[in-house]
């Protein structure tokens, strides 16, 4: 329960980037160009937190960054073929 109170401003920030790019990708719906944007800036700062959230903890290997990097890939997969068929 202590490790978790430590992270919790690491995963509020995580659940901040998730939310805000929903929002986005919601709010510019009749934007096909910013959806993909918004997807991106997504993604990218999701892969940035998770290098930093590791990296602070001192457990940053070069796996875990694959790792965020495939994720954030495959998001990206799903969110462009739905902007793309819709």
């Amino acid at each position: 329960m202590k490790k978790f109170a430590r992270d919790l401003p690491h995963f509020l920030t995580l659940f901040g980037i998730l939310f805000a790019g929903f929002i986005g990708f919601t709010l510019f719906s009749y934007d096909k160009g910013f959806q993909i944007a918004v997807a991106i800036a997504t993604a990218s700062s999701y892969v940035i937190w998770g290098v930093m959230h590791h990296f602070l903890h001192k457990d940053l290997h070069f796996e875990t960054f694959i790792e965020y990097l495939a994720v954030a890939i495959l998001g990206l997969t799903i969110l462009f073929s739905l902007v793309i068929r819709g």
